[in-house]
């Protein structure tokens, strides 16, 4: 009924709708969409569409969809037309769980990872890295593919700590120096996910924020799939890393409904 007041008639109450849909659960919106259809014989996520526009819009409109709907049509998104949007290929398929992957998005990519682990093969898969790069000429990327698309994250933290002193450099100095192009940005972001899913997260916002212009298909991409999983830890993330909090920099690089929408999001400043 809220939603429906803030709809009906003209103009459009841009604030309850946003102050309503931030602070429900994913969950409690897909009751909410249903109860809405029941009593108005209207579908929502059309009526929201109608009443908003631009960046908002798609902020609030992403927030209507279950998330594994939002993955899938990210992804399909991403495939679609001339050129392939890597990034978000990238972005989605290193970080959601083999299980969520495998059984909810039907895609084979990172599906077959083992788990836990296998004390027995962390010297030897460090080894193995280092063989396939650092000590030869030239990179057997296979072999980087095979180790970090099938190992656990807890079991390639070891192996990244095996690595260390094997080598001498990080696993990611590696990875810059030994490969190019999208087979490098899909190994930097497995192995940033294996050691910190928020990090990574954490990143990938400041990137979408820095600089001149905003990538707010990245911002808005992120804050709605993490919204209920781990902002909470991406703001830490975010503070350590970048001597600035998360809605300190969401706040300068935004305007309008759209920005106090993502602050509502972002759930509080850690100045």
């Amino acid at each position: 009924e809220t939603l429906y007041k803030a709809m009906k008639g003209l103009g459009t109450d841009e604030d309850s709708i946003m102050n309503l849909l931030t602070s429900r659960s994913n969950d409690q919106r897909q009751k909410i969409k249903a109860a809405y259809k029941t009593l108005h014989g209207k579908d929502l996520v059309s009526d929201l569409k109608g009443e908003l526009g631009g960046k908002f819009e798609s902020l609030i409109v992403g927030l209507m969809a279950p998330p594994i709907l939002y993955d899938v049509t990210s992804l399909r998104h991403a495939i679609k037309g001339a050129g392939t949007d890597e990034k978000v290929l990238v972005e989605i398929l290193s970080s959601r769980t083999p299980q969520y992957v495998q059984n909810r998005c039907a895609i084979s990519t990172q599906a077959s990872r083992q788990q836990g682990v296998q004390e027995g093969n962390i010297e030897a898969d460090a080894q193995a890295l280092f063989n396939a790069g650092e000590k030869k000429f030239g990179t057997d990327e296979e072999q980087f593919i095979t180790i970090l698309g099938n190992r656990s994250a807890a079991h390639l933290r070891k192996v990244f700590d095996a690595y260390m002193k094997l080598a001498g450099y990080e696993m990611e100095e590696s990875i810059q120096r030994e490969t190019s192009g999208s087979l490098r940005d899909l190994l930097l972001a497995v192995v940033k996910c294996a050691r910190s899913v928020p990090a990574y997260f954490a990143e990938t916002l400041f990137n979408s924020l820095k600089g001149a212009g905003t990538d707010d298909q990245t911002l808005i991409r992120v804050m709605v799939s993490r919204s209920e999983v781990d902002m909470l830890d991406i703001r830490a993330n975010y503070r350590r890393l970048f001597a600035c909090s998360l809605y300190s920099s969401i706040k300068g690089d935004t305007s309008g409904d759209y920005r106090k929408a993502l602050l509502l999001l972002c759930g509080g400043d850690d100045a």
